[in-house]
């Protein structure tokens, strides 16, 4: 898969593709079916699957920190993309010239002249361009005029529930994993890559491998029993989520304890399941609570992933 960085990146090779455009936060089960129609669509027309997205996401870019957490930070987004069958990425930067835009301008220099897309799938309330006054209809009106076909998505339930990222969101705050696992298809998941760190789980005897999680705010926090993906195979472990707030550290962070593995993990690629909360963040007064700790969360995960 291809990322194209800003629409000076096009290339000639870029153009004539099927397209959507969104965040695609989560890609969660309602995202892969929009998608896996794309699909279909491309491989008819001898085209490319491409995806339009933004960055930073523009709730982000309004509400600064006060925009909801993200499911899936750039990188897992692109990843879990690219397993969808996607061919390219248009990452947009969302900045006051791209919102300040008019509805015809965005047609016309992404969709028309940047990527010459013949098919677009959009969800019906989708508005874009200055003001947000570009909606379903102006696209279909300026398709009709410039060549390509617009159709809008077909909303996809669960138990008459709509799947979005806003309920798998939902869900997480719950600490309802699996809820949140439903509609997303596959575990909530981090995937990062490890990083030194303190080296204070090694002198309490439980060796962590430290992943920056990448995010403004986490959907989750506290302690988890996990699955950690590895080269090809699967490690169960325990992982804490968040501050450390025995450590007084600020920045999140993710530290995972793989049950009965040795070998080192620096610089390798971990993709890390949560499968149940265990509890959550707490303070310990001293290094040997925090140990003990541990060690109980430990003993919780092994029944839980075993059983």
């Amino acid at each position: 898969m291809q990322l194209i960085r800003g629409m000076h990146n096009i290339k000639p090779e870029h153009r004539a593709c099927v397209a959507t455009i969104g965040n695609f936060d989560g890609v969660h089960l309602g995202h892969r079916a929009i998608l896996e129609t794309l699909r279909k669509k491309a491989q008819k027309l001898g085209v490319r699957l491409c995806v339009i997205t933004f960055e930073p996401q523009p709730r982000e870019f309004f509400q600064g920190n006060r925009a909801p957490a993200r499911v899936t930070n750039l990188r897992e987004k692109l990843i879990l993309l690219e397993e969808a069958g996607v061919d390219q990425v248009l990452c947009l930067p969302f900045t006051e010239r791209l919102q300040c835009l008019t509805p015809d301008s965005f047609v016309m220099k992404v969709l028309v002249d940047g990527l010459d897309v013949r098919f677009l799938i959009v969800g019906d309330d989708f508005r874009y361009g200055l003001n947000r006054a570009g909606n379903y209809a102006h696209l279909k009106a300026m398709g009709e005029l410039h060549g390509f076909e617009v159709c809008d998505t077909r909303t996809v339930v669960m138990d008459t529930d709509r799947i979005s990222s806003t309920r798998i969101r939902e869900r997480l705050a719950q600490d309802d994993l699996s809820g949140a696992e439903a509609l997303l298809g596959r575990p909530f998941t981090i995937i990062g890559r490890v990083v030194p760190g303190q080296k204070l789980g090694r002198q309490l005897g439980f060796p962590t491998a430290n992943i920056r999680v990448n995010r403004k705010s986490l959907p989750v926090k506290g302690v988890f029993a996990v699955r950690a993906h590895i080269n090809g195979a699967y490690y169960n472990g325990v992982a804490n989520l968040g501050t450390r707030p025995t450590v007084n550290t600020e920045k999140p962070l993710l530290e995972v304890h793989l049950l009965d593995y040795q070998s080192d993990l620096y610089g390798q690629m971990l993709r890390v399941e949560f499968i149940e909360k265990i509890r959550s963040e707490k303070k310990f007064q001293s290094l040997d609570e925090l140990k003990a700790a541990i060690a109980a969360d430990i003993e919780v995960a092994r029944t839980i992933l075993t059983a």
